[in-house]
């Protein structure tokens, strides 16, 4: 499956196959706040922006599964973005991705440097770590638009939206 079945969003098939996969790695407890939760908020964020920034959703889909994925603490763990990566590059060549190889180039620049990289040039790429630092205040951390790449994600609304999803999910 290394080419896309579909443009746009991942298949309600395709996104529960990563998300099992994914949830499999997962090694801290289910209500992590770098869990399955986080990440189905990561996901919602992502594809709101991508309606303005014309990131590509199957992208920021799968980002939202693999980039916490291979967290080994919710404290500071610099290596979990490149895991990340490593284990979407596994699922590539096992031939279950649901993306072509320019989308998981993306994916693995998206999660390798989500924690260590400021910004990016690539819409989609900026979209991920925008859709990831919006759920910040699940940690008690504000939002600060300093921080974020793209203007779609400054958006005064967009960002409170975002913070009382994250709030009510603690």
């Amino acid at each position: 499956m290394n080419q896309p079945t579909q443009t746009g969003r991942l298949s309600a098939e395709e996104r529960q196959a990563v998300l099992d996969y994914t949830t499999g790695c997962f090694m801290l407890p289910a209500h992590s706040p770098h869990g399955p939760k986080h990440w189905q908020r990561v996901r919602h964020n992502g594809l709101l922006l991508a309606e303005t920034t014309g990131a590509n959703r199957r992208v920021i889909e799968l980002f939202a599964f693999f980039h916490d994925s291979c967290r080994e603490t919710d404290g500071w763990d610099i290596e979990h973005g490149p895991k990340g990566a490593e284990v979407a590059l596994t699922y590539h060549a096992e031939g279950l991705l649901p993306a072509s190889d320019a989308e998981l180039d993306l994916l693995v620049i998206a999660c390798s440097g989500h924690t260590v990289e400021r910004t990016h040039a690539d819409d989609t790429i900026a979209t991920c770590w925008d859709a990831d630092r919006l759920d910040l205040p699940r940690v008690g951390i504000n939002v600060d638009p300093a921080y974020l790449c793209t203007d779609a994600a400054k958006d005064a609304m967009l960002i409170r939206g975002a913070e009382v999803r994250a709030l009510e999910s603690r």
